[in-house]
């Protein structure tokens, strides 16, 4: 794959997560299907590895002006790519009210993202 090809899949991946719906790490429902969302996420994280500038200029993007779960996800990726940056994004996130869909396997939930960056500092 082409460097242009591989930036068109991140700029497609990072477009995915700034609308995304629902959080969710792994496959989802009775089959363990993958959300387009989840799917974009691993897309992320991957380019995150060989290229960790042009990912992190991108995450803050996302921070700023994505979708409740976008952020979620943004905050996620900037916590494995700089655990520091991550913290503080998680904690400028504890104020957030926007309600948040989750899924875990077959468990479908709802929170708010500053109820979501408060467990993760908790867990932290």
């Amino acid at each position: 794959m082409s460097g242009s090809e591989k930036d068109l899949e991140l700029t497609a991946a990072v477009a995915e997560l700034a609308v995304a719906g629902r959080v969710a790490f792994g496959g989802v429902g009775i089959v363990g299907s993958l959300l387009p969302e989840t799917e974009a996420y691993q897309r992320v994280a991957a380019a995150a590895a060989d290229h960790p500038e042009e990912v992190r200029d991108q995450l803050d993007h996302l921070l700023a002006t994505a979708e409740p779960a976008g952020r979620v996800y943004a905050a996620t990726l900037l916590e494995q790519l700089d655990p520091a940056a991550g913290r503080a994004a998680w904690t400028a996130l504890r104020a957030d009210p926007a309600e948040l869909h989750t899924a875990t396997g077959c468990v479908m939930d709802s929170t708010t993202v500053g109820e979501y960056a408060a467990e993760r500092l908790a867990g932290a």
